[in-house]
Protein backbone atom coordinates (compact mmCIF):
# COMPACT_ATOMS: atom_id res chain seq x y z
CA UNK A 1 0.00 0.00 0.00
CA UNK A 2 2.56 1.94 1.17
CA UNK A 3 3.82 1.84 -2.67
CA UNK A 4 0.59 3.05 -4.09
CA UNK A 5 0.57 5.61 -1.72
CA UNK A 6 3.39 7.73 -2.78
CA UNK A 7 4.02 7.09 -6.45
CA UNK A 8 7.62 7.82 -7.34
CA UNK A 9 9.79 8.73 -10.90
CA UNK A 10 7.78 11.78 -11.35
CA UNK A 11 9.73 13.69 -14.05
CA UNK A 12 11.91 16.77 -12.74
CA UNK A 13 10.09 20.08 -12.47
CA UNK A 14 11.22 22.23 -14.85
CA UNK A 15 9.48 25.68 -14.04
CA UNK A 16 9.02 26.21 -10.35
CA UNK A 17 7.82 29.93 -10.52
CA UNK A 18 4.35 29.31 -9.08
CA UNK A 19 5.61 27.21 -5.88
CA UNK A 20 8.02 29.91 -5.68
CA UNK A 21 5.65 32.74 -5.51
CA UNK A 22 3.47 30.74 -3.48
CA UNK A 23 5.98 30.21 -0.33
CA UNK A 24 7.21 34.07 -0.75
CA UNK A 25 10.51 33.25 -2.47
CA UNK A 26 11.58 35.67 -5.57
CA UNK A 27 10.34 34.86 -8.89
CA UNK A 28 11.71 36.19 -12.31
CA UNK A 29 8.07 36.86 -13.45
CA UNK A 30 4.85 36.64 -12.31
CA UNK A 31 3.34 33.06 -12.04
CA UNK A 32 -0.19 33.32 -13.91
CA UNK A 33 -2.76 30.02 -13.90
CA UNK A 34 -6.75 30.95 -14.51
CA UNK A 35 -9.23 28.90 -12.69
CA UNK A 36 -11.72 26.80 -15.16
CA UNK A 37 -8.41 27.17 -17.64
CA UNK A 38 -9.56 23.63 -18.76
CA UNK A 39 -12.89 24.40 -19.51
CA UNK A 40 -15.77 24.98 -22.39
CA UNK A 41 -14.00 28.03 -23.70
CA UNK A 42 -11.62 25.87 -25.58
CA UNK A 43 -13.43 23.55 -28.71
CA UNK A 44 -10.84 20.75 -27.94
CA UNK A 45 -12.27 20.57 -24.28
CA UNK A 46 -15.93 20.71 -25.79
CA UNK A 47 -15.06 17.61 -28.23
CA UNK A 48 -13.27 15.65 -25.68
CA UNK A 49 -16.19 16.03 -23.83
CA UNK A 50 -18.83 15.90 -26.72
CA UNK A 51 -20.09 12.31 -26.04
CA UNK A 52 -19.46 11.64 -22.38
CA UNK A 53 -21.44 12.05 -19.03
CA UNK A 54 -19.93 15.25 -17.02
CA UNK A 55 -19.28 13.04 -14.30
CA UNK A 56 -18.46 10.35 -15.91
CA UNK A 57 -15.28 11.89 -17.44
CA UNK A 58 -14.79 13.03 -13.87
CA UNK A 59 -14.49 9.24 -13.24
CA UNK A 60 -11.87 8.92 -15.96
CA UNK A 61 -8.45 9.38 -15.46
CA UNK A 62 -7.90 9.26 -18.88
CA UNK A 63 -10.30 12.13 -19.95
CA UNK A 64 -9.14 13.77 -16.97
CA UNK A 65 -5.68 14.00 -17.71
CA UNK A 66 -6.18 15.29 -21.54
CA UNK A 67 -8.69 17.98 -20.25
CA UNK A 68 -5.98 19.21 -17.65
CA UNK A 69 -2.80 19.59 -20.23
CA UNK A 70 -5.18 21.10 -23.19
CA UNK A 71 -4.73 24.79 -21.58
CA UNK A 72 -1.03 24.06 -21.54
CA UNK A 73 -0.40 23.05 -24.94
CA UNK A 74 -2.44 26.40 -26.07
CA UNK A 75 -0.72 28.75 -23.45
CA UNK A 76 2.73 29.62 -21.32
CA UNK A 77 0.42 28.70 -18.13
CA UNK A 78 2.68 28.27 -14.74
CA UNK A 79 0.35 25.66 -12.94
CA UNK A 80 -1.70 23.27 -14.37
CA UNK A 81 -4.91 22.17 -12.07
CA UNK A 82 -6.73 19.23 -12.31
CA UNK A 83 -9.92 18.86 -13.90
CA UNK A 84 -12.66 17.58 -11.42
CA UNK A 85 -15.54 18.95 -9.88
CA UNK A 86 -15.88 20.18 -6.27
CA UNK A 87 -19.23 18.07 -5.67
CA UNK A 88 -17.17 14.55 -5.91
CA UNK A 89 -17.26 15.11 -2.52
CA UNK A 90 -20.72 15.03 -1.53
CA UNK A 91 -20.60 11.99 -4.38
CA UNK A 92 -18.23 10.04 -1.87
CA UNK A 93 -20.80 10.17 0.57
CA UNK A 94 -23.11 8.58 -1.05
CA UNK A 95 -25.23 11.21 -2.54
CA UNK A 96 -26.25 11.31 -6.22
CA UNK A 97 -25.14 14.33 -8.34
CA UNK A 98 -26.32 14.80 -11.87
CA UNK A 99 -25.19 17.74 -14.19
CA UNK A 100 -28.36 18.59 -16.12
CA UNK A 101 -28.12 20.58 -19.53
CA UNK A 102 -28.61 24.11 -19.05
CA UNK A 103 -29.08 24.04 -15.23
CA UNK A 104 -25.90 22.46 -13.69
CA UNK A 105 -24.89 20.54 -11.22
CA UNK A 106 -28.33 18.75 -9.67
CA UNK A 107 -28.99 16.78 -6.62
CA UNK A 108 -31.29 13.93 -6.95
CA UNK A 109 -32.67 14.36 -3.27
CA UNK A 110 -31.30 17.25 -1.50
CA UNK A 111 -30.85 17.33 2.63
CA UNK A 112 -34.34 18.50 3.52
CA UNK A 113 -34.51 17.40 7.50
CA UNK A 114 -31.80 17.15 9.97
CA UNK A 115 -32.83 13.39 10.27
CA UNK A 116 -31.32 13.33 6.43
CA UNK A 117 -28.16 13.31 7.68
CA UNK A 118 -28.46 9.33 8.81
CA UNK A 119 -28.55 9.08 5.01
CA UNK A 120 -24.60 9.97 4.51
CA UNK A 121 -21.62 7.65 4.58
CA UNK A 122 -20.12 8.65 8.62
CA UNK A 123 -16.47 7.16 7.36
CA UNK A 124 -15.85 7.22 4.00
CA UNK A 125 -12.85 5.45 2.79
CA UNK A 126 -11.30 8.27 0.38
CA UNK A 127 -9.36 5.42 -2.17
CA UNK A 128 -12.63 3.74 -2.28
CA UNK A 129 -14.50 6.29 -3.50
CA UNK A 130 -12.32 9.19 -5.15
CA UNK A 131 -9.67 7.33 -6.13
CA UNK A 132 -10.24 7.98 -9.95
CA UNK A 133 -9.19 11.21 -8.99
CA UNK A 134 -6.09 10.33 -7.40
CA UNK A 135 -5.27 8.70 -9.91
CA UNK A 136 -5.74 11.17 -12.94
CA UNK A 137 -3.46 13.30 -11.10
CA UNK A 138 -0.69 10.74 -10.83
CA UNK A 139 -1.19 10.43 -14.61
CA UNK A 140 -1.61 13.88 -15.37
CA UNK A 141 1.62 14.09 -12.90
CA UNK A 142 3.68 12.23 -15.39
CA UNK A 143 2.20 13.41 -18.65
CA UNK A 144 3.40 16.93 -17.45
CA UNK A 145 7.04 15.83 -17.92
CA UNK A 146 7.73 18.61 -15.32
CA UNK A 147 6.07 21.27 -17.62
CA UNK A 148 4.63 23.14 -14.37
CA UNK A 149 3.30 22.02 -11.13
CA UNK A 150 0.42 20.20 -10.89
CA UNK A 151 -2.90 22.27 -8.57
CA UNK A 152 -5.40 19.65 -6.41
CA UNK A 153 -8.45 21.44 -5.16
CA UNK A 154 -11.33 20.55 -2.92
CA UNK A 155 -14.33 22.57 -1.91
CA UNK A 156 -14.64 23.62 1.65
CA UNK A 157 -17.39 22.09 4.02
CA UNK A 158 -19.70 25.52 3.95
CA UNK A 159 -19.74 25.27 -0.24
CA UNK A 160 -20.42 22.10 -0.74
CA UNK A 161 -23.21 21.89 2.30
CA UNK A 162 -24.89 24.92 0.53
CA UNK A 163 -25.05 22.65 -2.57
CA UNK A 164 -25.87 19.42 -0.84
CA UNK A 165 -29.39 21.53 0.96
CA UNK A 166 -30.21 23.82 -2.19
CA UNK A 167 -30.18 20.35 -4.33
CA UNK A 168 -28.07 22.92 -6.98
CA UNK A 169 -27.23 26.40 -7.34
CA UNK A 170 -29.04 29.27 -5.66
CA UNK A 171 -29.11 32.81 -5.61
CA UNK A 172 -29.92 32.98 -1.99
CA UNK A 173 -29.00 30.12 -0.61
CA UNK A 174 -32.04 30.67 1.47
CA UNK A 175 -32.30 26.75 2.53
CA UNK A 176 -28.83 26.46 3.74
CA UNK A 177 -28.79 29.52 5.42
CA UNK A 178 -31.99 28.49 7.38
CA UNK A 179 -30.07 25.52 8.63
CA UNK A 180 -27.55 27.96 10.30
CA UNK A 181 -30.04 29.87 11.94
CA UNK A 182 -32.46 26.74 12.73
CA UNK A 183 -29.86 23.57 13.50
CA UNK A 184 -27.03 25.39 14.03
CA UNK A 185 -26.29 21.75 15.99
CA UNK A 186 -26.72 19.56 12.86
CA UNK A 187 -25.11 22.19 10.40
CA UNK A 188 -21.56 21.86 12.55
CA UNK A 189 -22.00 17.77 12.20
CA UNK A 190 -22.51 18.03 8.50
CA UNK A 191 -19.23 20.63 8.17
CA UNK A 192 -17.31 18.51 10.43
CA UNK A 193 -18.07 15.42 8.61
CA UNK A 194 -17.26 17.04 5.15
CA UNK A 195 -13.70 18.49 6.87
CA UNK A 196 -13.17 15.22 7.38
CA UNK A 197 -13.35 13.78 4.09
CA UNK A 198 -11.82 16.79 2.42
CA UNK A 199 -8.67 16.66 4.61
CA UNK A 200 -8.11 12.53 3.82
CA UNK A 201 -8.94 13.77 0.32
CA UNK A 202 -6.44 16.79 0.35
CA UNK A 203 -3.19 14.19 1.74
CA UNK A 204 -4.39 11.61 -0.86
CA UNK A 205 -4.05 14.36 -3.43
CA UNK A 206 -0.22 15.00 -2.31
CA UNK A 207 0.15 11.34 -2.49
CA UNK A 208 -0.57 11.03 -5.78
CA UNK A 209 1.61 14.05 -6.61
CA UNK A 210 -0.57 17.13 -6.61
CA UNK A 211 2.01 19.90 -5.41
CA UNK A 212 -0.08 22.58 -4.31
CA UNK A 213 -3.53 22.33 -3.06
CA UNK A 214 -6.75 25.27 -3.27
CA UNK A 215 -9.65 25.21 -1.09
CA UNK A 216 -13.13 26.90 -2.93
CA UNK A 217 -14.86 28.72 -0.75
CA UNK A 218 -17.30 29.65 -3.69
CA UNK A 219 -19.93 30.75 -1.44
CA UNK A 220 -18.45 33.07 1.21
CA UNK A 221 -20.31 35.52 -0.36
CA UNK A 222 -23.73 34.40 1.05
CA UNK A 223 -22.79 34.40 4.66
CA UNK A 224 -21.85 37.97 6.46
CA UNK A 225 -19.41 38.16 9.09
CA UNK A 226 -20.95 36.71 11.83
CA UNK A 227 -21.92 33.24 9.86
CA UNK A 228 -18.64 32.92 8.54
CA UNK A 229 -16.76 32.86 11.90
CA UNK A 230 -19.09 30.51 12.93
CA UNK A 231 -19.55 27.87 10.05
CA UNK A 232 -16.64 28.73 7.47
CA UNK A 233 -13.66 30.06 9.03
CA UNK A 234 -13.01 27.23 11.86
CA UNK A 235 -13.28 24.24 9.36
CA UNK A 236 -11.32 26.44 6.54
CA UNK A 237 -8.39 26.47 9.43
CA UNK A 238 -8.92 23.04 10.48
CA UNK A 239 -8.43 21.97 7.08
CA UNK A 240 -4.88 23.60 6.88
CA UNK A 241 -3.81 22.62 9.91
CA UNK A 242 -4.69 18.81 9.63
CA UNK A 243 -3.54 18.78 6.25
CA UNK A 244 -0.19 19.88 6.66
CA UNK A 245 0.49 17.51 10.01
CA UNK A 246 -1.15 14.48 8.40
CA UNK A 247 1.29 15.23 4.95
CA UNK A 248 4.18 15.47 7.95
CA UNK A 249 2.99 12.25 9.81
CA UNK A 250 2.84 10.23 6.43
CA UNK A 251 6.11 11.88 5.06
CA UNK A 252 4.69 13.46 2.24
CA UNK A 253 5.55 16.85 0.57
CA UNK A 254 4.47 19.73 2.77
CA UNK A 255 3.02 21.95 -0.10
CA UNK A 256 1.50 25.19 -0.59
CA UNK A 257 -2.08 25.46 0.24
CA UNK A 258 -4.19 28.33 -1.34
CA UNK A 259 -7.99 29.75 0.27
CA UNK A 260 -9.92 31.03 -2.30
CA UNK A 261 -13.16 32.30 -0.13
CA UNK A 262 -15.51 34.18 -2.90
CA UNK A 263 -16.63 37.97 -1.82
CA UNK A 264 -15.28 37.14 1.63
CA UNK A 265 -13.20 40.47 1.61
CA UNK A 266 -14.88 40.93 5.09
CA UNK A 267 -13.11 38.12 6.22
CA UNK A 268 -9.78 38.96 4.91
CA UNK A 269 -7.86 38.96 7.92
CA UNK A 270 -8.61 36.35 9.57
CA UNK A 271 -8.09 34.31 5.78
CA UNK A 272 -4.49 36.02 6.66
CA UNK A 273 -4.07 33.32 9.69
CA UNK A 274 -5.73 30.65 8.79
CA UNK A 275 -2.74 28.62 7.79
CA UNK A 276 -2.76 29.08 4.08
CA UNK A 277 0.51 30.18 2.17
CA UNK A 278 -1.74 31.67 -0.48
CA UNK A 279 -4.89 33.78 -0.38
CA UNK A 280 -7.06 34.29 -3.50
CA UNK A 281 -9.47 37.28 -3.93
CA UNK A 282 -11.99 37.65 -6.51
CA UNK A 283 -12.61 41.31 -7.94
CA UNK A 284 -14.36 43.09 -6.22
CA UNK A 285 -11.44 44.81 -3.58
CA UNK A 286 -8.59 46.71 -4.40
CA UNK A 287 -5.35 45.25 -4.74
CA UNK A 288 -3.99 47.93 -2.47
CA UNK A 289 -6.42 46.96 0.26
CA UNK A 290 -6.29 43.37 0.23
CA UNK A 291 -2.17 43.89 -0.03
CA UNK A 292 -2.66 46.06 3.57
CA UNK A 293 -5.15 43.59 5.02
CA UNK A 294 -3.42 40.47 4.50
CA UNK A 295 -0.13 42.15 5.29
CA UNK A 296 3.37 40.77 3.79
CA UNK A 297 3.36 36.97 5.01
CA UNK A 298 0.99 35.79 2.89
CA UNK A 299 1.13 35.53 -0.88
CA UNK A 300 -1.86 36.73 -3.25
CA UNK A 301 -3.66 35.59 -5.65
CA UNK A 302 -5.93 36.67 -8.75
CA UNK A 303 -8.21 39.21 -8.75
CA UNK A 304 -8.79 40.28 -12.51
CA UNK A 305 -12.56 40.28 -13.22
CA UNK A 306 -13.35 37.36 -15.92
CA UNK A 307 -14.99 39.74 -17.76
CA UNK A 308 -12.06 42.14 -18.79
CA UNK A 309 -11.01 39.43 -20.76
CA UNK A 310 -13.94 40.15 -23.24
CA UNK A 311 -11.67 43.53 -23.72
CA UNK A 312 -10.25 43.84 -26.48
CA UNK A 313 -6.52 42.33 -26.20
CA UNK A 314 -5.06 45.57 -25.73
CA UNK A 315 -7.14 46.97 -23.30
CA UNK A 316 -6.25 43.30 -21.45
CA UNK A 317 -2.92 44.24 -21.62
CA UNK A 318 -3.96 47.71 -20.43
CA UNK A 319 -5.54 46.12 -17.28
CA UNK A 320 -2.98 43.43 -16.47
CA UNK A 321 -0.29 46.45 -16.02
CA UNK A 322 -2.16 48.22 -14.00
CA UNK A 323 -3.21 45.30 -11.38
CA UNK A 324 0.31 44.10 -11.64
CA UNK A 325 1.51 47.79 -10.13
CA UNK A 326 -1.17 47.78 -7.98
CA UNK A 327 0.07 44.37 -6.32
CA UNK A 328 3.78 44.32 -7.18
CA UNK A 329 5.15 41.28 -8.71
CA UNK A 330 6.70 39.58 -5.83
CA UNK A 331 4.16 37.04 -3.37
CA UNK A 332 1.85 37.35 -6.28
CA UNK A 333 0.23 34.58 -8.32
CA UNK A 334 -1.74 36.15 -11.44
CA UNK A 335 -4.99 34.86 -11.82
CA UNK A 336 -8.76 35.72 -12.40
CA UNK A 337 -11.37 36.93 -9.44
CA UNK A 338 -13.06 33.88 -10.57
CA UNK A 339 -13.32 30.78 -13.53
CA UNK A 340 -13.08 31.33 -17.09
CA UNK A 341 -16.57 31.21 -18.64
CA UNK A 342 -17.30 29.40 -21.37
CA UNK A 343 -18.42 31.56 -24.06
CA UNK A 344 -14.06 33.40 -23.81
CA UNK A 345 -12.45 34.07 -26.52
CA UNK A 346 -9.29 32.02 -25.71
CA UNK A 347 -7.10 34.45 -27.67
CA UNK A 348 -7.68 36.53 -25.09
CA UNK A 349 -6.85 34.12 -22.38
CA UNK A 350 -3.46 33.94 -24.29
CA UNK A 351 -3.12 37.93 -24.68
CA UNK A 352 -3.82 37.72 -20.62
CA UNK A 353 -1.39 35.09 -19.96
CA UNK A 354 1.50 36.97 -21.91
CA UNK A 355 0.70 40.41 -20.87
CA UNK A 356 1.15 39.13 -17.22
CA UNK A 357 4.82 37.57 -18.19
CA UNK A 358 5.76 40.34 -20.20
CA UNK A 359 4.73 43.26 -17.43
CA UNK A 360 5.64 41.31 -14.52
CA UNK A 361 9.26 40.54 -16.18
CA UNK A 362 9.52 44.70 -17.15
CA UNK A 363 8.26 45.96 -14.03
CA UNK A 364 10.87 43.63 -12.69
CA UNK A 365 14.07 45.25 -14.71
CA UNK A 366 13.47 48.59 -13.84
Amino acid sequence: CSLLRSPKGFPKLKNDTFLRAARGEQTEHTPVWCMRQAGRYLPEFRETRASQDFFATCRSPKLCCELTLQPLRRFPLDAAIIFSDILVVPQALGMEVVMVPGKGPTFTEPLKEVEDLLKLRQKVDVTAELGYVFQAITLTRHSLEGKVPLIGFSGAPWTLMSYMIEGGGSTTMAKAKSWLYRHPEASHRLLRLLADVIIDYLVGQVAAGAQALQLFESHAGHLGPELFQDFALPYIRDIAQAVKSKLKEEALPLVPMIIFAKDAHYALRDLAHAGYEVVGLDWTIRPQEARAQIGKDVTLQGNLDPCALYAPKEKIGELVKKMLESFGTQRYIANLGHGLYPDMNPEHVGAFVEAVHAHSRHINKH
